[in-house]
């Protein structure tokens, strides 16, 4: 009997933020693999080891969470004033299909060092020591991010001592600013809030009608009054994501609110786009013990968010989300904003599951509409393995 052999294509392994995910130039892939379709998307699953009945990715580089199911491409952009296209795949661990509608704001901290690293970026745009600037083109969603990386004697600094909670170990800091992070979904209109309301009626089969905040910005969520769901926003992943009811109300809450957004037309259709909108609760701020054992006291934050990706309540948060947070934050009258207290601010500190985490925004009104020119946050990312993954021949 025949077998095919496996081929090597260049790749890697990054850590950006609070996720990790396989990164790829795309002049490295298979010429099937550069352009959008089946064969690419065939190529991804296989990768991170998808999909597979036993929600484990044994066979493969995933990690069996939403965090660490994820994959990266990028490649040189014809756009002006940009170094790098970044494209981002989220890849469903049990499911046949790879969601790209939307972005992964965590691995964004990742997408300049490794396009510094591999030679995407221009080496006369790179200090000798100091911080380059890469200006990046986020495929997924039509919008720009600055990444300062860190540079060292001519190298990406990945070592340092900036501490992200959620992450175990220290690192350099990556400073990104997402601009203009209202989010042009398909049949939002481009609209930061699509309804536009800042808060919502939300009517939910079987659970209720709901205050929503619904906005579009850094990447479409639904955010909803903690109390109102019957929890108090200090939840760590085992009080969610052990209950099978609770992960369906949430997903009940997302499919509505992605109608609403005008994201889908029918909710038959949430299931085929897990990736986007994210469910996220909100409270004032609560003294909480963090999955670490970290105690987060109630002074020390603005308020309290806990949000789903992927169908589980995140160990830490997405960095789109947290440009959600802050976006809303920044807008008096949104759940977001009323939980921190109110009133005009360009930044907040929110407690998650993991810590704490700083995000800003500038916010302004032009015209009665509210404009957000950008959201600020701090992550870090780090090679953890580079070379090459395997995969069979015949996988895509």
């Amino acid at each position: 009997m025949a077998h095919v052999a496996q081929i090597k294509i260049p790749a890697t392994y990054l850590r950006g933020g609070t996720s990790k995910g396989v990164f790829f130039r795309v002049q490295d892939l298979p010429e099937s693999a550069r352009v959008p379709g089946e064969a690419r998307d065939r190529l991804l699953m296989r990768v991170i080891g998808s999909p597979d009945p036993y929600g484990k990715q044994i066979d493969g580089m995933g990690g069996a969470t939403s965090s660490t199911s994820k994959t990266v491409l990028v490649d040189r952009s014809s756009r002006p004033d940009h170094d790098v296209d970044y494209l981002f795949g989220q890849v469903s661990i049990d499911s046949a299909f790879v969601d790209w509608s939307g972005n992964c704001g965590n691995l964004s901290a990742a997408v300049g060092p490794f396009a510094i690293a591999g030679g995407l970026v221009d080496p006369a745009r790179v200090p000798r020591d100091g911080v380059c600037i890469v200006r990046i083109w986020q495929a997924n969603i039509g919008k720009t991010i600055v990444a300062h990386v860190p540079i060292v004697d001519g190298q990406v600094q990945e070592t340092g001592d900036f501490e992200l909670d959620g992450v175990t170990f220290p690192a350099a800091e990556v400073q990104l600013e997402f601009m203009d992070p209202a989010a042009e979904e398909e049949g939002a209109g481009g609209a930061m809030f699509p309804t536009g309301n800042l808060v919502d009626d939300l009517e939910v089969p079987g659970v209720g009608t709901l205050k929503a905040t619904m906005i579009n910005a850094g990447i479409p969520t639904i955010f909803v009054n903690a109390e109102a769901i019957g929890y108090t926003g200090t939840e760590l992943q085992e009080a969610i994501n052990g209950d099978p009811a609770a992960l369906a109300m949430f997903e009940t809450i997302r499919a509505h609110g992605a109608v609403r957004m005008g994201l889908i037309k029918d909710i038959s259709e949430a299931a085929r786009r897990q990736h986007t909108p994210k469910v996220a609760f909100v409270a004032k701020p609560a003294d909480y013990l963090a999955s670490s054992g970290k105690q987060v006291s109630a002074v020390d934050i603005d308020l309290l968010v806990r949000a789903l990706s992927m169908g589980k309540l995140h160990h830490a948060m997405m960095g789109t989300a947290a440009v959600a947070i802050g976006t809303a934050a920044a807008i008096p009258g949104t759940l977001v904003n009323l939980a921190a207290g109110g009133g005009m601010r360009n930044a907040v500190r929110f407690g998650h599951p993991s810590g704490t985490l700083r995000v800003g925004a500038e916010a302004r009104q032009e015209n009665g509409e509210w404009v957000v020119s950008k959201a600020i946050m701090s992550r870090s990312a780090r090679v953890l393995m580079e070379g090459a993954v395997r995969v069979p021949g015949d996988a895509f």
